[in-house]
């Protein structure tokens, strides 16, 4: 989730990006560290793409204002990056969701082709033990927010073709596919017409469907269709944050895993912290009745308030929170407890917090944190893999193997 796109500068807090090797595994024993450097870690979303557009970087080398580059993936032992296609509401409403998708889609190419010995791009887990050769690090393509489709099931296809192997239906408003969990009042409630139109052909092409973002009932009338397995590419649980529809209940997480599927947990303070999920969530509120109040000025033939003013006056009464590695391993006890442990995994949300992240999970260079968390919380090696990425390319590969192309 890229919050500077996606809200304006959301809370306009200051930018506190990960510096190369800031905590890089450094409460991580030799033995953690050897453990993320053996499994195969599956990171479900990082939004480096939309970095990328914004200001270009060569992340083949240590970059100290981004936390996806392949110096720090090769620290923390990253193995398989999906690269998130965001687009936001404002660019469905006026049209360039499409252009966009496709210019970082073209983004994560370029980085690939200028550095074919540290990348390549990924399209099915098949090809993960032959592609990550040689140390690369592999890039298949996640598109958050299904925005690009336009109202055209075709384009599906056309974007399965570019690489993309998930779309997460919606995002922070209500699209043409679904509702999201921001919003108060559900355009669906469920899926559009079209929207079950877009499930149907992401089965067939063997395309995951994502989960994360939408609103609860949006979300299970998606479970409900789709004949494969769904994911949650970067969803924390609802039970530490109650009201916070954005995050996963019990009875999404308990439906995704009883088709098979997988959830991945994020790293992200604005999910895992109470406070911090509360601010999010009034500020989607307090930003929705805004643009309402504006629309009906400008229906009135009145002048629009400032949107900025808007963002500059909220920041003020609501500070940056804090969040901890011991929250992100609370929410994977608590995921393990509720759906068991072939149904988790991670979804950092690398590069689209604007640095917001749990203390000691700050970039790619820290998964051996996570890693030896999870060992002191009585972890076996074998249940870490299934966690670092075990489970994910399972579920993948399933969704595969369902598909009718």
């Amino acid at each position: 989730m890229r919050l500077a796109l996606l809200a304006a500068c959301l809370l306009a807090l200051p930018t506190a990006h990960a510096q190369t090797g800031k905590t890089a595994g450094t409460g991580a024993s030799d033995a953690a560290r050897k453990l993320a450097q053996s499994a195969i870690i599956v990171d479900t979303h990082i939004d480096a793409p939309t970095r990328l557009l914004e200001h270009w970087a060569d992340l083949d080398r240590a970059q100290p204002d981004r936390e996806f580059d392949y110096v720090k993936a090769r620290r923390g032992g990253l193995d398989v990056a999906f690269m998130s296609i965001y687009t936001s509401p404002a660019q469905d409403a006026d049209g360039s969701a499409w252009q966009v998708a496709n210019e970082m889609i073209d983004a994560v190419q370029a980085l690939v082709q200028r550095h074919p010995d540290k990348f390549a791009l990924l399209t099915s887990p098949r090809d993960v033990a032959r592609l990550r050769a040689g140390g690369r690090v592999l890039l298949p393509l996640g598109m958050e927010n299904g925005a690009p489709l336009g109202d055209d099931p075709g384009n599906v296809k056309f974007f399965f073709d570019r690489g993309v192997r998930y779309i997460t239906l919606a995002h922070s408003a209500a699209n043409r596919i679904a509702d999201s969990s921001y919003a108060q009042e559900k355009r669906w409630n469920g899926l559009s017409p079209f929207g079950r139109q877009v499930v149907a052909e992401m089965n067939r092409l063997g395309m995951m469907v994502d989960v994360s973002h939408l609103g609860d009932a949006s979300a299970l009338e998606a479970i409900r269709l789709s004949k494969v397995p769904v994911i949650a590419s970067h969803s924390a649980f609802r039970h530490f944050t109650p009201g916070f529809e954005r995050n996963i209940s019990d009875e999404i997480a308990k439906a995704v895993a009883a088709r098979g599927g997988v959830i991945q947990v994020p790293f992200g303070t604005g999910f895992i912290s109470p406070d911090a999920a509360a601010d999010m969530q009034a500020f989607f509120r307090a930003r929705q009745a805004f643009n309402q109040h504006n629309a009906e000025l400008q229906a009135q033939g009145k002048p629009p308030l400032d949107r900025a003013a808007f963002d500059r006056d909220w920041a003020p009464k609501h500070p940056p929170r804090t969040s901890t590695l011991a929250q992100v391993l609370d929410q994977i006890d608590y995921g393990v407890k509720l759906i068991g442990i072939d149904h988790i995994g991670i979804g950092s949300d690398f590069d689209g917090v604007d640095g917001e992240l749990a203390d000691g999970l700050t970039s790619v260079a820290d998964y051996p944190n996570l890693v030896a968390g999870l060992q002191a919380r009585g972890y076996t090696d074998a249940d870490i893999r299934k966690l670092l990425g075990g489970n994910l390319l399972r579920v993948w590969g399933e969704i595969e193997a369902g598909a009718n192309r």
